[in-house]
Formats: C-alpha cells, sequence, structure tokens
C-alpha cells in the first residue's frame, strides 16, 4: 500500500511536466491512466485507499505545480520557510481531496450499480473527475489554476475548447486515460480503443481549423509596458515616486492605438497620487489620439476600494473609462472569514477590495472594443464568455493586466500564459497581456503567441492586433455543454449497471 502511495505521489509530481513551459501533455494521460488502472486493482477495494489514491496523486501533482507561491510567502511575506511549506501543503491537501473523491466515489458507484470495468471507466470515471475539477474551480471561490485540461492548449484535444471549454478537455483527458487503463486490463478492447483514439484526434486537428470567429474593423497599434518593478520595492515609500516617474515616462514615449500598464503598475491608490499626475496622462492620449489603460487602485471613498483599470481616450476626455476587478483572490484581495491571524504573519500589503459586477463594459479603441481582466480573473472562463455573450457591445479583443512578480522568475509565469492561450482557444478572440514581469504578450485568435517581451526585463512590447467577432459554441453555453455531457454519462452508466443486473437476475 505504502509504495502505491509513493507511486502515485511520484506520478502527480511528474505531471506537472505536462503543462507550459515544458508542454509533454502526454504525461497528463499517462499519469492518469495509472492511476485508474490502480484505483480497478483489488487491493485499492476499500474506500479509504482509494480516496488515498487520488488524494496523493493530486497533492504531488499540485504541491510540484504550485510551489512558487512560497516564493510569495517568504520572499515577500517574510513568513518563515518551514510554516511556508506547512501553509502550502495545508493548501493543496484540501485541493487534493477533490481527486481524491473521484476514487472514493467512483468504487462505491462501481459496485452498488454493479459496472463492468469498461463501463466503469468509460463512462462513469471521466465524468466523475471533470466535476471535481470544475468544482474545484468554483467552491469557495474557487482555485482552478492547474486543471488538467491546460495541459492540452497545443496539443490534438485544443480544437475541442471552442465547444467545451477547459473543463471539457479534462472530461477528455481522463477519457483518454480510462481508455488506456481498460486496454492494458482488457486485451479485447485494445482494438477499439485505438481506433476511437484516432478517430478523436483526427477530429480535434480537424476542429482547430474551424474558423468560429472572424475579423472585425481595422486592426489597432499596441502598446504593452512591462515595468519590471521588484516587489521589493513596489510598495516601498521611498520608492514609489520612481514607479510613477517609470511609467510615466514609458507612456509618453511609446503612443499607440492602445497603451496599456499591467495590474496596479501605479502602486498609490486614485486618492493618494498626486494631483496633476492623472491629468498629465489625460492630456497625453488627447494629444496623440492614444487610448490608455492604466492599472491602479481606486479609492471610492470611506473603507471601498477597487482593482481597478483606467482609461483616458479623447472619448473619456472628461470622464476615464474604468473596469474593476469582480473575482477577487482570496488572501490577496481579500481575507476569508476566520483567517486575519494568517494575513497577519505576512508583510505584504494586502486589503479588503470591493467586487463589482462580472458584465461590464469595454473600452472602445477605433474600430475594436478592448475589454479588460485583471490577473487572477483569465482563470474563469465561463465568466470571461459571459462577459462575451451577455455584453450589448460584445468585446472584439481581451486585455489582461497582472502582476505576478510576487512569485519570481518562476513557472507561474508560462502557466499563466497558457491559461490566456486557453481562454483564446474558447472565445476566438485575441489576447493583449501587459504585465510586470511578465509574460507580456499578444496572442491572437488562433492562440499563437505573435509577440512576447523577455521576461524579468523592462520593455515596451509594440504590436499589431486584429480583432475578432462571431460567439464560440462555448461563449454561447460557457460549461453548461461539458456538464450535460458528465450528467449523460453518469446516467449511461446507471442505466448500463441496471441493464447488467436485470441479465443477471
Amino acid at each position: 500500500m505504502r509504495s502505491s502511495i509513493l507511486l502515485s505521489l511520484l506520478a502527480g509530481g511528474l505531471n506537472v511536466f505536462s503543462f507550459a513551459p515544458f508542454h509533454i501533455w502526454p504525461l497528463q494521460i499517462i499519469s492518469l491512466a495509472l492511476i485508474f488502472w490502480m484505483s480497478q486493482s483489488n487491493s485499492f477495494g476499500s474506500a479509504r485507499r482509494q480516496f488515498l489514491l487520488g488524494w496523493s496523486y493530486a497533492f504531488g501533482w499540485l504541491f510540484c505545480g504550485v510551489s512558487w507561491l512560497l516564493i510569495a510567502m517568504t520572499r515577500y511575506g517574510g513568513m518563515p520557510w518551514l510554516f511556508a511549506i506547512a501553509a502550502l501543503a495545508l493548501l493543496v491537501a484540501y485541493l487534493a481531496c477533490y481527486a481524491g473523491l473521484v476514487l472514493l466515489l467512483g468504487t462505491q458507484l462501481k459496485q452498488r450499480w454493479q459496472l463492468s470495468d469498461a463501463s466503469s471507466l468509460l463512462l462513469l470515471m471521466p465524468a466523475l473527475w471533470m466535476l471535481s475539477e470544475y468544482l474545484r474551480g468554483w467552491v469557495f471561490t474557487g482555485f482552478p489554476w492547474l486543471a488538467s485540461g491546460y495541459a492540452h492548449a497545443s496539443s490534438p484535444l485544443a480544437g475541442f475548447a471552442a465547444l467545451l471549454g477547459v473543463y471539457g478537455l479534462g472530461w477528455m483527458n481522463a477519457l483518454l486515460a480510462a481508455a488506456v487503463a481498460l486496454g492494458i486490463r482488457k486485451k479485447v478492447w485494445r482494438l477499439r480503443l485505438l481506433v476511437a483514439l484516432v478517430a478523436l484526434v483526427c477530429l480535434g486537428l480537424g476542429l482547430r481549423n474551424v474558423q468560429w470567429t472572424q475579423p472585425s474593423g481595422r486592426p489597432i497599434s499596441v502598446s504593452l509596458l512591462q515595468g519590471n518593478v521588484s516587489q521589493d520595492v513596489k510598495f516601498d515609500p521611498d520608492h514609489v515616486s520612481d514607479s510613477l516617474r517609470l511609467y510615466h515616462d514609458m507612456i509618453v514615449n511609446a503612443p499607440a492605438d492602445l497603451v496599456a500598464t499591467p495590474e496596479t503598475a501605479l502602486p498609490l491608490l486614485s486618492s493618494q497620487l498626486p494631483p496633476d499626475y492623472l491629468p498629465l496622462l489625460n492630456e497625453f492620449a488627447q494629444s496623440t489620439d492614444s487610448h490608455l489603460v492604466l492599472g491602479l487602485g481606486v479609492h471610492d471613498g470611506a473603507d471601498k476600494y477597487t482593482n481597478s483599470m483606467l482609461g483616458f481616450s479623447r472619448q473619456h476626455a472628461l470622464r476615464a473609462y474604468r473596469y474593476d476587478k469582480h473575482h477577487l483572490v482570496p488572501f490577496g484581495e481579500f481575507i476569508p472569514f476566520g483567517f486575519r491571524w494568517f494575513v497577519d504573519l505576512m508583510h505584504i500589503p494586502l486589503g479588503d477590495f470591493t467586487g463589482a459586477a462580472v458584465v461590464q463594459a469595454p473600452m472602445q479603441v477605433k474600430d475594436q472594443l478592448v475589454m479588460p481582466n485583471i490577473c487572477y480573473e483569465d482563470l474563469f472562463g465561463e465568466e470571461i464568455a459571459r462577459q462575451l455573450a451577455q455584453s450589448p457591445h460584445s468585446p472584439t479583443i481581451l486585455l489582461n493586466a497582472s502582476n505576478i512578480a510576487w512569485y519570481g522568475d518562476s513557472i507561474a509565469i508560462p502557466q499563466h500564459l497558457q491559461i490566456s492561450q486557453m481562454r483564446v482557444l474558447e472565445t476566438g478572440r485575441p489576447m493583449l497581456r501587459a504585465t510586470n514581469t511578465g509574460a507580456t504578450a499578444v496572442i491572437d485568435a488562433h492562440a499563437h503567441v505573435i509577440a512576447q517581451a523577455q521576461s524579468l526585463t523592462r520593455q515596451v512590447l509594440r504590436a499589431t492586433v486584429q480583432g475578432t467577432s462571431g460567439l464560440t459554441p462555448y461563449v454561447r453555453w460557457g460549461n453548461a455543454a461539458a456538464l450535460l455531457i458528465a450528467a449523460l454519462a453518469l446516467l449511461l452508466a446507471h442505466l448500463s449497471g441496471r441493464q447488467s443486473r436485470s441479465s443477471a437476475g
């Protein structure tokens, strides 16, 4: 039993190589196939053993995959290493419970419904796996980072993203893993599964050539500013004026149709800025016919603060465009009830921000409608899909403003870029990324990175971007299609079990 759990931990840890920057996506299928195969063994018959098998796999996967959280807690938060490791382990232990429940419920339902290995592996387990990832991305505001579907942003399955989204890709990943596990256990299934696998890959490749959206309006020029301001000094009162001067100079030297700064590029609240700071930038926007989008905290009086993007242009000369972050980060932008003591252990300037509505107006930039999202928000594909589907004027370009300098030169940077690519696959919209340290990039409507600044450097990334219009099936349906597939698979599994019980009777 212990050796099996250690093997499961190792398989989960290796799974991090299926994501960016490594992109060895077959590991995602192979490692999960191993877990599914082990779960069918009689030696893992008890509920406790099944839970531990799935839990240890997810623990190894997520602990290695988000270990960069230790950088924020220790380097910038001043937390002792042992305490930081314990805090990360506690978070991952909770997140791993979702995968543990997949194997626990899968075993229980297989026995109760008297399912064959084929029905259990091909119908039951992939559906439960997808539902577990969906819940991980939703319960307690969600933490969907490293959902298994992200590994397939560049695999043959990527073509299905416009139909089923990242959770649908997670279901397909689990289905392929289950097919591999079944092929190992049952030789009679191998040829049929191989044919189905080839057909699925061909269909996915074919779907990449389907044009769900089309070019809209004339392209715009963009300047994306990467200030590379170290978190050590970003909020230091002795260096705040340096950041203000830095971004002022970068902005006025980079006129374009759209000029965008990272999240909280200005390290002061709007009420704390020098009185002439924003007016001078507004004058720059008017004189150059640029559309400027600034990241900063906006103070609305009393204890109301928002993490926002303010826009200045000739259209917004008298009243700035404003986008407020709606999906706030636990412990980073709001403090969950009962956890004030944990935040007080760190010396990071955190606080309780006010959230906003999911659907907000885009900013008009020449012929294009630019829809911002801030950092963590682009992990929630259904919310971005809702912004496109429910806005009276559907945005044509997505803009992500981020600051993940908290995590140093870690794999968090390419992982976040991969997440943005998945949003492009789902929506058929190009994505601009303006970040403090990386990955500042331009992703076209086919999810190709057509321009990227070197991480951890000060740079202005200039490019031309073509917006798109039209709605992909995912934008229309959100996660409903993937959830419906899971529900139908569970129903078919139940019916197949009932049929086998009737035949036996």
